[in-house]
């Protein structure tokens, strides 16, 4: 099932079927183990429950309120090479390449949920970046209890070229106001996600397609529960937090994204998060 934030309230997707719950706060609805069983449980109540036919009048927000965003990086090949090679001139090629291989993950922060948009919202590329790319990655919601409840889809915006100049300057080309994108919905399956699941990226410049590309997450080289420990070892996420797990698509050297570009990212039973970019 699928469950969406929007401005009249938590709307429940199960089977097509839609209903609308109401005076729910957020963070408490999402952040329960076992949410998928939960929700059943709700609906089956029907407490504040409203079925609905259609979702058009309705405002679909980014699926967060108060939790943090962090990101994984270097879990796919494609994504080690990409950054070995736009960091090889400043010598920090090594860098990606270890940690590719390494026991621990590269994690990081990369939002808060104030600078967070949703599908429809508009992304941005820094003034002072001349090389910017979005990055399309499937993101978990994890519990405060440190357990996988949902899946959405992440647009982890940036700018490889301040990257490249210094691995030190990665907070710098990742965390900045429109790098982060989230949404349409938060995915709630009975079982983990299919590891068969597609990614698909499409950008469009004054309606053609400049890039495309596809990548599969079983190519990913960290499983999600290794990547969930290391992040949950040491901190705590009272209200839960959003973890982006690394992008297997990478443009070429040559591309660079620029304003009024249209980014689709679209992922196998979750469905498409579409932003423009400023």
């Amino acid at each position: 099932m699928k469950i969406y934030k929007t401005t009249a309230g938590i709307v429940v997707d199960k089977e097509n079927n839609y209903f609308l719950l109401t005076n729910r706060n957020w963070d408490e609805f999402i952040n329960r183990e076992h949410l998928y069983n939960h929700i059943l449980t709700d609906l089956q109540e029907r407490r504040d429950v409203s079925v609905i036919h259609l979702m058009t009048e309705l405002q679909v927000l980014a699926p967060i309120s108060s939790q943090e965003v962090w990101a994984a990086g270097v879990t796919y090949l494609r994504s080690r090479e990409a950054r070995m090679e736009e960091s090889k001139d400043a010598g920090g090629g090594d860098f990606y390449a270890k940690v590719y291989e390494a026991e621990r993950p590269e994690l990081f922060f990369k939002s808060v949920a104030s600078k967070v948009v949703g599908t429809g919202g508009a992304v941005r590329i820094r003034k002072d970046s001349a090389w910017n790319v979005p990055e399309p990655e499937l993101t978990l919601f994890i519990a405060s209890k440190g357990t996988i409840e949902g899946y959405t889809i992440g647009n982890d915006m940036s700018s490889r070229d301040i990257e490249g100049e210094n691995p030190l300057y990665l907070p710098q080309a990742k965390v900045y106001d429109g790098a982060a994108a989230l949404g349409p919905c938060l995915y709630i399956p009975p079982q983990p996600i299919d590891p068969d699941t597609g990614i698909h990226l499409q950008i469009k410049r004054s309606g053609t397609v400049v890039f495309s590309g596809d990548v599969s997450i079983n190519r990913i080289k960290r499983n999600f529960q290794e990547l969930v420990m290391y992040l949950c070892k040491e901190t705590s996420f009272p209200q839960g937090v959003f973890l982006m797990t690394g992008t297997g698509i990478v443009p070429p050297d040559d591309f660079t994204l620029q304003s009024a570009d249209e980014i689709s990212i679209t992922i196998d039973g979750i469905g498409t998060l579409i932003n423009n970019v400023q």
